[in-house]
């Protein structure tokens, strides 16, 4: 393949036949945007989102002028021990993850060696591959650092850098880290930095570390939202669990997000839902890095179909045939609340999001409607929630160790936990039971998670690369028999009852009402276990 929309953009015919294998035949706005500028060796400042294609944006490009600097050198193609040639930084574990595995994909036939560095798991692998070479290497800020202060790495040789989500970055914490690797990187290098908005802080870090950048602004938010069709539930507190539980039935739900604002809060979620039935994962910043994965990996793969979340995964989850999110509270910021959503919508599907909210919340959401200048559509149930919540199954209650994970503030850099996690808790019978080890070996999220749940993102390992033209739902639609049927929903019958068919789920609609509520405090600085 010599020719075609990637190929004119500068690419290498190796990676344009690359990007068709994988079933890509048209590139994304930023990918046509960035990918010229990039191979011109001009450095970047993009404004985009997640599941914008960004990965391929710059990894294409970087691929490619990592292969022509390797041939200037005479041919040597193999990067120096502890030096990679390339460094990308990514604010979570998840996102630096997707990115590797996205690499991985995009190398195709080139003997570009990449690897990644992140806290959680042990760091011995990660400095065996350091030590053979490595032409790309993927990062969390934190782990980075502890490789680079033990002397298994060195950036003096490293001309290429990728700042990823820079805006989820400073919120985490991580600038001054940022600020240190780059002084440890040489003053001649092309950077490229991405950001999802931009704030005060990040306008000026790309003042200090971008030389004349090209500005690439490509799918702002508003776009995104006006794609889902939101809604609003006006319930009492007492009445959520019921509430979500019957919207959870409807029947054109394929793959459900289920966000809460904090850890203790999702634990209690998703051990309710096994109780009635459902088949949920939970995630959330206590939770050890293979636990994670785990949990991810099975909502992936549809094993469990509905995911319940902090906003550990309100930015980064890029995960196919996500249907519906359901806000049971509120975010604190409404940011937070349109990086939530967006987790559906996804390669040009459509999605709905829904939004519980008790009478403490409708500043909140007053604060919602005011940043996406949307008045979200009020929708009565079709169902008797007091009824239905005396009719609920009892949830078993919490295990000491998960309850104590969920309050217990993070430990110290590097630093184990005690105890152990468990990923999901029954009660009573459900579909696809399944027997899971307790989760071991829980690290810290850095020294203020406490203070914010709500902080920590997480990335799917969909490929970045975007406008693919395949149904997303079609893979899921078998997962529908592991739904509660009548019978086995924790004693409460007919489990889809009251749930209209389509995205535009139950009820009708009535009048919009607003909410909001000041955001929480930033983290000072971010522990390096985080990584």
């Amino acid at each position: 393949m010599t020719d075609g929309p990637f190929a004119a953009l500068g690419l290498h015919h190796s990676y344009c036949d690359t990007v068709a294998s994988m079933g890509f035949e048209e590139p994304s706005d930023i990918q046509r945007a960035a990918i010229p500028e990039v191979l011109a060796h001009k450095d970047i400042l993009g404004i985009a989102q997640t599941g914008t294609g960004k990965t391929a944006a710059f990894g294409l490009p970087l691929l490619q002028n990592l292969v022509q600097e390797a041939a200037q050198r005479q041919g040597e193609m193999r990067a120096k021990p502890r030096h990679p040639r390339a460094l990308i930084l990514a604010p979570t574990r998840e996102l630096a993850l997707q990115i590797h595995d996205e690499l991985g994909r995009l190398t195709g036939k080139s003997k570009m060696n990449h690897a990644c560095v992140i806290g959680g798991v042990n760091q011995n692998p990660q400095v065996k591959k350091l030590r053979a070479g490595v032409d790309i290497l993927v990062a969390a800020p934190g782990r980075l650092l502890d490789l680079m202060n033990q002397g298994h790495i060195d950036l003096s040789d490293t001309k290429f850098l990728v700042l990823d989500e820079c805006d989820r970055l400073m919120d985490m914490g991580f600038i001054p880290d940022v600020r240190r690797i780059i002084k440890a990187m040489p003053k001649e290098r092309q950077t490229l930095l991405f950001s999802a908005t931009m704030p005060t802080e990040i306008a000026k870090l790309s003042k200090e570390i971008l030389r004349k950048p090209v500005r690439i602004d490509v799918t702002p938010e508003e776009v995104t939202v006006a794609k889902i069709e939101q809604k609003v539930v006006h319930v009492k507190t007492a009445q959520k669990r019921a509430a979500l539980e019957h919207l959870l039935r409807d029947a054109s739900l394929v793959r459900a997000i289920v966000f809460t604002r904090t850890k203790h809060g999702a634990n209690k979620v998703a051990r309710q839902l096994n109780a009635s039935g459902f088949v949920a994962e939970v995630i959330h910043g206590n939770k050890s890095q293979a636990a994670r994965q785990r949990a991810l990996e099975n909502f992936k793969s549809g094993d469990a179909w509905i995911l319940v979340a902090t906003d550990i995964a309100a930015r980064g989850i890029d995960i196919r045939a996500v249907s519906h999110v359901f806000n049971y509270e509120l975010p604190h910021e409404p940011e937070s609340y349109v990086h939530r959503i967006g987790r559906t919508a996804r390669a040009g599907a459509g999605g709905a999001a829904w939004a519980l909210v008790d009478a403490s919340e409708v500043g909140r959401l007053k604060a919602v409607q005011r940043f996406t200048k949307q008045t979200l559509e009020r929708v009565t149930l079709d169902v008797d929630l007091d009824a239905a919540t005396q009719q609920l199954a009892p949830a078993k209650p919490a295990s000491t160790e998960e309850d104590q994970n969920s309050k217990r503030p993070a430990a110290k850099r590097g630093g184990p936990r005690q105890g152990t996690n468990r990923n999901s808790e029954t009660a009573g019978k459900r579909p696809n039971k399944r027997l899971r080890k307790p989760n071991a070996d829980n690290r810290s999220e850095g020294k203020s998670q406490e203070k914010k749940d709500s902080q920590r993102e997480v990335d799917g390992n969909r490929p970045d690369v975007s406008n693919a033209n395949r149904d997303p739902y079609a893979e899921q639609r078998r997962n529908n028999r592991r739904r509660p049927s009548n019978g086995r929903n924790g004693g409460n019958p007919n489990p889809r009852s009251g749930a209209n068919k389509g995205n535009s789920g139950q009820g009708k609609s009535t009048a919009g009402i607003e909410g909001g509520d000041r955001p929480p405090k930033r983290r000072r600085r971010a522990n390096s276990s985080n990584a």
